[in-house]
């Protein structure tokens, strides 16, 4: 299986719901890294996965919609605490919203918000 990765870094706000964390619970940053990796079992006959041209756009859209802002904000966060794992789940959703697959089986977005802590969501294509 191939493998694919892309990557990016924004800083976007937050504050989490629904239980006592502390300084968690009032609006604060994170340095968010995303990574997108696609998988698929063969190349094209050029040798590639899927074309980056257009995964590095979706990328960069999807960044800027979460750049700068409090994610509580969003309405794909509308009661909906913003923990990492939703996160996650919600920018391969976007990312992979009208994607054409052929050629691809799966698509994770691993996403980080310090140096030590990730989540991440696969989703099968």
């Amino acid at each position: 299986m191939y493998r694919l990765c892309l990557q990016r870094s924004f800083e976007a706000f937050h504050y989490l719901i629904g239980g006592d964390w502390g300084p968690e619970n009032e609006t604060h940053p994170h340095p968010y890294r995303v990574e997108w990796i696609l998988e698929g079992p063969s190349l094209d006959k050029h040798g590639y996965l899927v074309d980056l041209i257009d995964l590095e756009a979706r990328l960069d859209e999807a960044c800027q919609r979460y750049r700068g802002v409090v994610l509580n904000d969003l309405p794909e966060f509308q009661a909906l605490n913003p923990s990492l794992e939703h996160f996650a789940r919600l920018v391969n959703e976007r990312l992979t919203r009208d994607l054409n697959p052929a050629g691809l089986a799966g698509s994770e977005v691993r996403l980080w918000e310090s140096a030590t802590a990730w989540a991440s969501f696969h989703l099968t294509l």
